[in-house]
Formats: structure tokens, C-alpha cells, sequence
């Protein structure tokens, strides 16, 4: 049995390749080709939308007298996938695209238009430079500036990286809320100060000329206010904060001196008691003696 898969034939002695039949190639080179769509497009008979990277059986050919500097340019037929109509497409060398030529029209794109803008910028500074010195010198210098100004940008966003690489989940749960709290507070602030500008508002207007009603209100205002004087005073004097009171802890002594000291304390008391005693007892045998003394003399001199 032969083999299946055959990867070797059999050439006889006397082969000559230049008896091969040559196939036949149209007036402009053609050949069928397998390729895809390179852009998305739309056919112009039907509507269908034939999107990049469907695959088709094309027809290739030479375009005649045409090229770029020296490189060949191609045409290629497709056949919608819808209703069957022709389109063709040629490449474009100077662009590295493909162009449409009829049957289809391409889907827009905005990013070929982005770089045709650049592409026509560049040419543009290259037409601005070719003879002017001067202007080559500042486009070189504004570049420069450009290039240092990224570079610190650059700079500054690493270091807030670098310093935002520490920061705890927690941390940064914290400053939101402390950021809540102080918009809240200056929210706060502000209606507070739109009320007071509408008070004083409305007490200018007051002022300027009030009749009628707005007199009889101030009145009973008036009255009403030497009974509300004591009350306001009082609630001031609750909200004011009492006077500092001055804590003075005395360090605590050891049990053995304090019962020295209430012995020692003791026994001065004592001692005084009984100097007091003896003293109370002298003046009392003086006062005896004072007495008998002259109860003698009186007798002595009786008859």
C-alpha cells in the first residue's frame, strides 16, 4: 500500500523543468489572493457593514502607471457579503493605508484624523525651519522647556507616590471623614453668616422708617423685654463655666512617723497640763501663806 501522506516524488532521469506548462496571468498581472479587510466599510448597494479582519477571496492586480517613488501600487476586488456588489480598494505606499475606489465607503475613524493633524504639524515646523535660523533656535528652545516641565511633573508625581505608599486603608478612611467634617463645618459657617447679613438686613430696614404694625410689634417687643432681661441672665450665668478650684495632693506619710508624731503631739499636751497644774498650786500656797500671814498679825495685835 502506498503511502498516504506523500512528501517525496518521483522525478525521472530525463525531467526538464523548462517543458513545465506556464500558467497564464492576465494583461495586469492578476491573481487570486486570500486576505482580509483592512479597515471596516461599509457597501454602498446594500448598507452592509463588513467589519476588519473578515477574510475574502480577492482579486489582485498591477495598477497600471501608478507608484511611489518606484514601489508598486495594487488594486484589490472584493465581492459583499450581503448582495454580492463589487468594491475595489488600492494601497497607498505614501501612507502605509488603503484607499476606497468605488462600490464602499470607508467607516470613520477619529484617530487617522488625530494623526493626520500631526503628521501635517510636523510638516508644517519643517517648512518653518528650512530657512530661518531663528525659529529653529525657540522651537528648540520651547521643546527643551517642554521636555523639563514633564520631567518635573514626572518628579513630583513619583515623591506623591513614594509618600502614598505608607498610608494605611485606615489612614485614609480618617481623612476622608475629617475632610466630610470640615466641609459640613464651613457649610455650617456660611448659612450662619447669611443669616446674620439677612438679620442686619432686615433690621436696616427697620430702622429706615417702620409704620403701622412694625410699631405696635416693636412696642410690645419693648415690654416684653425687661421680663426676658433676668431669664437671659440667669441662662448666661448657667453657660459660664465656674471658677478654676486649685487641687493640692499632699504626699501621704509613712504609718510609723505619723504615730511618732501623735505620741510626741501627746505628750507636749500633757506636759502643758501639768505646768499648768503646778502653776495653779504655787499661786494658791501663796495666796495661803498671804493669808495666814496677816490673820497672825491682826491677832497678834488684839488685846
Amino acid at each position: 500500500m502506498g503511502e498516504r501522506k506523500v512528501l517525496n516524488k518521483y522525478y525521472p532521469p530525463d525531467f526538464d523543468p523548462s517543458k513545465l506548462p506556464k500558467g497564464k496571468r492576465g494583461k495586469h498581472n492578476e491573481m487570486k489572493v486570500r486576505m482580509m479587510l483592512p479597515m471596516s466599510v461599509r457597501c454602498k448597494t446594500c448598507g452592509n457593514f463588513m467589519y476588519k479582519g473578515t477574510k475574502f477571496n480577492t482579486l489582485k492586480e498591477d495598477v497600471a502607471g501608478e507608484d511611489y517613488l518606484g514601489i508598486q501600487v495594487f488594486r484589490f476586488y472584493y465581492r459583499c457579503t450581503k448582495c454580492a456588489a463589487e468594491f475595489t480598494m488600492k494601497t497607498d505606499p505614501k501612507t502605509a493605508d488603503y484607499v476606497m475606489e468605488h462600490g464602499a465607503s470607508r467607516n470613520y475613524e477619529p484617530w487617522r484624523e488625530a494623526d493626520a493633524a500631526k503628521a501635517d504639524a510636523a510638516i508644517q515646523k519643517e517648512e518653518e525651519e528650512r530657512g530661518n535660523a531663528m525659529k529653529a533656535l525657540e522651537n528648540r528652545t520651547l521643546e527643551s522647556k517642554r521636555e523639563m516641565d514633564l520631567m518635573d511633573t514626572l518628579d513630583e508625581m513619583r515623591s506623591l507616590r513614594a509618600r502614598h505608599a505608607g498610608v494605611t486603608p485606615e489612614q485614609a478612611l480618617a481623612a476622608l471623614a475629617r475632610e466630610e467634617f470640615m466641609a459640613q463645618k464651613r457649610s455650617i459657617l456660611a448659612q450662619r453668616l447669611d443669616s446674620d447679613e439677612e438679620e442686619e438686613g432686615g433690621g436696616a430696614a427697620g430702622a429706615a422708617g417702620p409704620s403701622g404694625a412694625g410699631l405696635q410689634q416693636q412696642q410690645q417687643q419693648q415690654q416684653q423685654e425687661p421680663a426676658a432681661r433676668p431669664q437671659a441672665a440667669r441662662a448666661a450665668a448657667a453657660a459660664r463655666p465656674g471658677p478654676l478650684v486649685k487641687v493640692v495632693v499632699k504626699p501621704k506619710r509613712k504609718a510609723g512617723a505619723d504615730d511618732g508624731a501623735a505620741k510626741r503631739q501627746k505628750q507636749q499636751q500633757e506636759e502643758a497640763e501639768g505646768d499648768e497644774d503646778s502653776g495653779a498650786g504655787g499661786l494658791a500656797g501663796l495666796l495661803g501663806d498671804y493669808g495666814s500671814g496677816s490673820g497672825s498679825g491682826s491677832g497678834g495685835g488684839s488685846p
